[in-house]
């Protein structure tokens, strides 16, 4: 199980341990010499299996104990040793998780290819935000955008969404929204969250000059997506910065689970892999109230009026939009951009054996030059348009409103 920190791999993987097993082994492998000495010693599944029990005073039985290693990437090896509990004790269940596992795994770790099975975890999505907050029967709805419960309760959608921009998805920051209903201190938790990441690069990276990048990259992502173009710039960071200097800092913080690259193609072929440009690409956040909270924008400015859809240049809903593809869809987004840089499209998708344009509009106005020219250039079997406005199908455009993108998963079951 892998994703960033506080989106709530603990909490669920003991929670399935207590409804889907009759005894549950945890074991938190960070600063536990115990477990470091354990799978040091060889691979003797059997021993480990045995070690395990101690540590956590629970008798392990096949199929009926769950074994927890939680932030397994403090342990290299017993990540490698995962191949050995697969083939030699197949009769035990094993779940891991790592809010650093993708750092890890970059760092040389023998990963066993083929004998595991890799889940992500995201903060939740919009769906999953309405289901937290007591709105089961819009959460059921949202996922059809063409159903009249769009139309008729579209102020309680609107409004839920513009506290989604402002709460986000991190699990412990919607319990505190579900509790309380203090935005103040909605606020403070993910102020909170920040500065746990934070203390996480001066705790695992141990170069300094790379420790600066990482944190300079990170500080840069609000004004990166504030742009017009969205494009990342690297003169945004620092004056005269180079690209290849900050590679290594930006893959650490997409190794974490803290950031999402996104590629530009200049052409949208079939793979889409086969068009992405290395040197150009967009950089979103893992949760959209975390950026709300990085770029210090008060409540007020987001709960009242449509001043959050028509301020900050749509970041907000550019950056909501790729997480709810991401979190809610099988989809790799990417993006197209013309060699003029004057004919961007958000995001691409690949569904099934065709290209499809996704413009989001932070707005009602459905006014999209850029996706008109590029139909008109390529000539697509569908483009979409996400934006403030009701479900719509204009000719090729379908228009899909914000607070449904989790209905872009009708088109991957189509």
């Amino acid at each position: 199980l892998q994703g960033a920190r506080q989106t709530g791999k603990t909490w669920i993987m003991k929670e399935f341990g207590r409804k889907c097993f009759e005894h549950t082994a945890y074991v938190n492998m960070d600063h536990n010499e115990r477990m470091k000495l354990s799978f040091g010693q060889d691979f003797d599944v059997t021993r480990i299996i045995e070690d395990i029990g101690i540590e956590t005073g629970v008798k392990i039985v096949p199929g009926k104990t769950l074994i927890i290693l939680d932030e397994i990437q403090e342990v290299p090896l017993a990540i490698s040793s995962l191949k050995y509990f697969c083939e030699n004790a197949p009769e035990y269940y094993v779940i891991v998780a790592g809010s650093l596992l993708g750092v890890a795994l970059h760092a040389g770790i023998s990963y066993p290819v083929g004998k595991v099975n890799l889940l992500n975890m995201y903060p939740m999505s919009f769906k999953e935000f309405l289901m937290a907050v007591g709105e089961q029967a819009l959460a059921d709805a949202v996922d059809d955008p063409a159903l009249p419960v769009h139309t008729t309760f579209r102020d309680k959608y609107v409004t839920w969404l513009k506290k989604y921009y402002y709460i986000g998805g991190m699990p412990e920051v919607v319990s505190s929204y579900v509790q309380e209903k203090d935005y103040k201190e909605v606020r403070q938790i993910q102020k909170e969250i920040l500065k746990v990441y934070e203390q996480d690069f001066g705790k695992h990276i141990e170069n300094k000059t790379e420790l600066e990048r990482t944190r300079m990259v990170w500080n840069s992502i609000p004004v990166q997506l504030s742009k017009e173009n969205k494009k990342f710039f690297f003169g945004k960071i620092k004056k005269g910065a180079r690209s290849a200097d900050f590679e290594v800092a930006i893959q650490w913080l997409i190794d974490c689970g803290l950031l999402y690259k996104v590629y530009c193609v200049n052409k949208p072929g079939m793979p889409l892999r086969a068009y992405q440009e290395f040197t150009s690409y967009k950089l979103f956040l893992a949760d959209v109230g975390l950026l709300g909270a990085m770029s210090s924008l008060d409540a007020k400015s987001i709960l009242e009026g449509n001043r959050i859809f028509t301020e900050f240049k749509g970041a907000l809903s550019e950056q909501y939009v790729h997480q709810q593809i991401v979190s809610c869809t099988s989809f790799e987004p990417f993006y197209y951009s013309n060699e003029q840089s004057n004919n961007e499209i958000d995001f691409l998708l690949q569904i099934g054996s065709g290209i499809v344009p996704v413009e989001v509009k932070a707005e009602e106005n459905l006014n999209a030059k850029s996706l008109k020219a590029f139909i008109d250039k390529y000539d697509p079997e569908r483009a979409i348009r996400i934006s403030m406005k009701n479900y719509i199908v204009q000719e090729k455009i379908v228009n899909i409103p914000l607070w449904a993108v989790s209905g872009l998963g009708i088109l991957d079951a189509e």
